[in-house]
């Protein structure tokens, strides 16, 4: 398995570390419960080195963008970030990317740990004349997120980050040593620790994530903690904040047979730019198609990836993801339905072993402040 350079400081930490996605990652350290709650009522740091960074740069680099995501990116100033599913000629999601304007003509594309090497090829394969780059073993990423992440990283940082608003980022020098970030691709003066530091997370929380260079990692992450305020985070706690929000998980929510209209959210696909897979969303526009939905249990269980959704005795389709919510103490679930049954308030349930469980259709996010 590859191992992120945080891994010796994950041990010190007391981590169990487990498999995800070809990586020996952190599951938990003290506890998810514990964990989730330290994010959602002060702050805790994930490592999300695993995930992909590709630097993409060249001629109307944005315009050749625009015609691979279903959200167009082309017109973000720099500084911008967006969110998007990149599609096959199929219409089926090759992966959802975070895409960075970090400079004119440059974007830092984020694809998913399991996906770097797919996304990478389909990029250079369906564009002309851009250097694609792939740094993802030269950068490691740090996300700090919770309540308290703006003034912990305020306290470190050179720029001023309460004008950095929700999905935007720039590039930013942290407090302690010295470091020049990727010096052979950015010139960018300051005294520091170099980094690119982006308003954005996968919590539903305030927060940070922090790109430095691999060599840079392990300082950043002692520097948090030191600070006595910031706690570590697994991906155990990172599951169950992202479920409490509706976030997608790659490989679970969408597996690669599903549409971007059957995963949502709607804002995420604009039909007023051409690119690879829009001519089939159009055409199922006009058919029946199975959706995902959010699920409440409104009995007593916690159901889990793969059980089975019931309508009138029979099954209409199954979870993606589930579990209790730590917020809310209910159970909690994505998964697909028939269309004509993904209306809110729609009166469903979730087999748990022998019984079925009642559940009902709701609005996203199941947590809210």
């Amino acid at each position: 398995m590859k191992r992120t350079p945080l891994y010796q400081e994950h041990l010190a930490a007391g981590a169990r570390m487990v498999e995800f996605a070809g990586w020996e990652m952190p599951i938990q350290y003290t506890g998810i419960i514990e964990e989730h709650f330290q994010v959602r009522k002060g702050c805790g740091v994930f490592d999300v080195s695993h995930m992909g960074d590709l630097l993409i740069k060249g001629p109307q680099a944005g315009i050749q963008l625009d015609g691979l995501l279903t959200n167009p990116i082309s017109k973000a100033p720099v500084g911008k970030a967006v969110y998007g599913h990149l599609l096959n000629t199929d219409g089926q999601i090759i992966d959802d990317v975070i895409t960075y304007h970090i400079a004119e003509g440059q974007y830092l594309m984020v694809p998913n740990a399991s996906n770097v090497e797919r996304v990478r090829e389909w990029v250079r394969s369906n564009t002309r004349d851009l250097q694609i780059i792939d740094l993802s073993t030269r950068l490691a990423c740090l996300a700090v997120q919770g309540p308290l992440a703006e003034v912990i990283m305020q306290g470190m940082c050179s720029t001023d980050l309460s004008t950095l608003k929700r999905f935007q980022g720039r590039f930013a020098f942290l407090t302690g040593k010295s470091s020049h970030f990727l010096a052979d691709l950015f010139t960018i003066k300051g005294e520091g620790v170099g980094c690119y530091i982006a308003r954005t997370g996968y919590t539903g929380e305030d927060g940070f994530e922090v790109l430095v260079e691999d060599r840079d990692a392990a300082w950043l992450w002692n520097k948090l903690l030191q600070t006595g305020k910031v706690r570590p985070a697994g991906l155990g706690a990172r599951d169950t904040l992202r479920l409490e929000m509706g976030y997608l998980l790659s490989g679970t929510d969408f597996d690669g047979s599903q549409t971007s209209l059957q995963t949502g959210p709607p804002w995420v696909v604009k039909m007023d730019h051409p690119f690879i897979g829009r001519d089939v969303l159009i055409l199922q526009r006009e058919h029946k198609y199975d959706v995902l939905v959010a699920l409440k249990l409104t009995g007593k269980g916690v159901p889990r990836h793969g059980y089975v959704i019931m309508h009138s005795g029979k099954q209409v389709g199954k979870v993606t993801s589930g579990n209790m919510s730590p917020c809310l103490r209910e159970g909690v679930a994505l998964g697909y339905v028939p269309q004509k049954l993904s209306a809110v308030g729609t009166e469903l349930s979730v087999q748990i072993r022998d019984e079925a469980v009642p559940a009902k259709i709701v609005e996203l996010p199941f947590y809210r402040k």
